[in-house]
């Protein structure tokens, strides 16, 4: 376990989190510290520092819904499966998701612009309207219901 705090922005830590779901989706035995380790790596040079609370929570968080957030993607899609979206796509949605429903001091509009901003960095336009398109569709219904 690290020891010192790595101090990466929020957005930062969203890539991490990103990135580490990503990986974890062809390495379905790693675990989830072991994944985020093998990302901060990358984020610094020195190889004792403390894991970010919002990392864990994160990771930990889309892994152990997944079932339920690629539900409400799956009913947010038009005429798509789950299992059709590239995998870039999927773990933007589900980590957005994952925010906009489990993390209260976040507002699903920063989730969403979020979300937007990975698949910049990530992803291609396209991708970029996709993503948009089943967030904004998502929060929608989650504003309508509360």
């Amino acid at each position: 376990m690290r020891k010192n705090k790595v101090d990466l922005t929020r957005h930062q830590l969203r890539e991490v989190a990103f990135q580490v779901i990503f990986s974890m989706l062809y390495s379905e035995d790693l675990e989830v510290n072991e994944a985020i380790e093998n990302v901060l790596e990358h984020y610094d040079e020195q190889s004792s520092q403390e894991v970010p609370q919002y990392l864990e929570v994160v990771v930990t968080g889309v892994k152990e819904h997944q079932e339920e957030l690629d539900k409400i993607i799956e009913k947010h899609l038009k005429r798509w499966t789950v299992s059709r979206i590239a995998k870039t796509d999927l773990v933007i949605l589900r980590l957005a998701l994952f925010e906009m429903l489990y993390i209260s001091d976040i507002p699903a509009k920063v989730s969403l612009n979020e979300a937007l901003e990975i698949a910049k960095t990530f992803s291609d336009d396209e991708s970029r309207r996709f993503v948009n398109g089943v967030l904004s569709s998502a929060m929608n219904e989650m504003d309508s219901s509360n």
